[in-house]
């Protein structure tokens, strides 16, 4: 992991707040996850930035250095944003633009946008890049960096409003098990989470993503918490549930892979929900609701080629069509 502007923004934080707590409130995140990135920080730098006392944490001679070099770093930075954000939206205000900007976390919906986009401004470049923090294409957003982004948050985790972005929900989804193939569990047509808990898990790495803080809290609800040997994302990820060294969870829309299998959860424990985002001033802010309407109809396209899904959707059709229904309800009334 490379040092970057919100690691800098995570050490000012945790000082200027002198505790951990306070600062992991004021960066919406949880007193758990933020000591985890604080010790990948300081593993990267090199050395204890604070220590921790009964009274809060005070920086270090070590930290006192790195904060010097953070608050004479950060102001330029944002001064920097802040500019080419104001010299963008004037562009974006007097012109088709030339280019639209486009960011993902992993998620389905990618392809219909760039598909909607390219449609409506069909002389506009169009180009993409993926995230796996939803948070950072959130800052890219309101800072003018992205015209519009798929993001994804969990129930009592939403994403946090920032000023000038639109938050558009398009569903709210179950959450599946990942299996290998060849584990009896495959053949279930679908697996209570007790019994997953008995498998060794492989999870995504504990970042400004809370993905991993989100499974964990809804095992513990359960009294138990994965055994978790096994960090990866995307790929890595599903190849060691391929390998048979661990299962996994994934999104409903997930298509199942040679060697891997997709099962709901028994009850429906765990959720996820697609939103669609763009800057309210921004190159696409005149054409949301029919963007909004083609990404919907592409994600109901995608639930239809995923059969697991289809199958759960069968199964609960009041579940699925309150989904559609918030999603059409979502479109009337877009906050940012």
């Amino acid at each position: 992991m490379d040092l970057e502007v919100r690691h800098l923004r995570v050490v000012c934080a945790i000082a200027e707040s002198g505790s951990l707590t306070r600062a992991a409130a004021s960066l919406r995140m949880t007193q758990p996850g933020l000591s985890t990135q604080l010790r990948r920080i300081e593993a990267m730098l090199g050395g204890a930035l604070f220590d921790r006392r009964q009274a809060g944490a005070v920086p270090t001679p070590f930290g006192e250095l790195v904060l010097s070099r953070a608050h004479a770093i950060l102001p330029g930075i944002d001064g920097l944003l802040a500019d080419t954000a104001r010299a963008a939206l004037a562009a974006r205000r007097t012109s088709t633009p030339e280019r639209v900007r486009i960011g993902s976390v992993g998620a389905p919906l990618l392809g219909h946008l760039i598909l909607a986009v390219k449609e409506l401004l069909p002389h506009s470049e169009v180009t993409s890049r993926c995230q796996y923090s939803p948070t950072t294409l959130l800052d890219d957003l309101a800072a003018g960096r992205l015209e519009a982004a798929v993001l994804g948050d969990h129930p009592d985790q939403e994403l946090p409003p920032l000023e000038g972005v639109v938050l558009n929900p398009i569903v709210t989804e179950p959450v599946f098990a990942l299996l290998p193939t060849a584990h009896p569990l495959a053949a279930q047509e679908e697996v209570s989470l007790a019994q997953l808990l008995d498998e060794d898990w492989a999870v995504p790495r504990p970042d400004s993503d809370r993905t991993r803080e989100y499974w964990s809290s809804v095992c513990a609800q359960a009294g138990r918490r994965p055994f978790t040997p096994y960090e990866a994302e995307g790929r890595q990820l599903i190849e060691i549930v391929r390998a048979g060294l661990a299962v996994s969870l994934c999104q409903a829309t997930f298509i199942e892979a040679p060697g891997v299998a997709v099962r709901p959860l028994a009850g429906n424990p765990l959720w996820y929900r697609h939103v669609l985002a763009w800057h309210r001033d921004g190159a696409l802010a005149a054409h949301g609701a029919e963007i909004h309407r083609r990404v919907t109809e592409g994600y109901l396209d995608t639930c239809a080629a995923s059969p697991a899904y289809a199958r759960w959707r069968e199964r609960h059709p009041q579940s699925a069509g309150s989904a559609e229904i918030r999603t059409r309800a979502h479109g009337r009334g877009a906050r940012g």
